[in-house]
């Protein structure tokens, strides 16, 4: 395929993954204004949101990569649970559930160090 497109292959794969991606967009955003808020279609989507994000933030603190990684495993777990009582006691407020979690890893491994 590359020989066939010459020197342009790079291009073609661009514009290929621009409209791949794109194409999948449109597509949701289609089917997403005939899809009534109350159908069981759309609870099942929220509910692997829901999911996936939570599986993204267990690997996040069970398996971190990066800078992540070099504090203790309990600090992170302390971090999670303060982010999540911060989120509840903050009226379901994301960025305060975000500022406590990162607030409390800060504290914990400028207190207690880092091994």
């Amino acid at each position: 395929m590359a020989e066939a497109l010459g020197t342009y292959w790079p291009y073609f794969v661009v514009v290929a993954g621009g409209l791949v991606t794109y194409g999948i967009r449109v597509f949701g955003v289609a089917l997403a204004g005939r899809i009534s808020v109350d159908s069981q279609v759309f609870q099942w989507v929220g509910c692997i949101a829901y999911g996936l994000l939570a599986a993204l933030i267990a690997r996040m603190i069970l398996l971190p990569v990066g800078v992540l990684q070099e504090a203790p495993t309990a600090f992170r777990i302390a971090g999670a649970l303060v982010a999540l009582a911060a989120f509840f006691l903050v009226r379901r407020n994301v960025f305060a559930g975000c500022i406590a979690g990162v607030g409390t890893l800060i504290a914990l491994t400028a207190i207690f160090g880092l091994d």
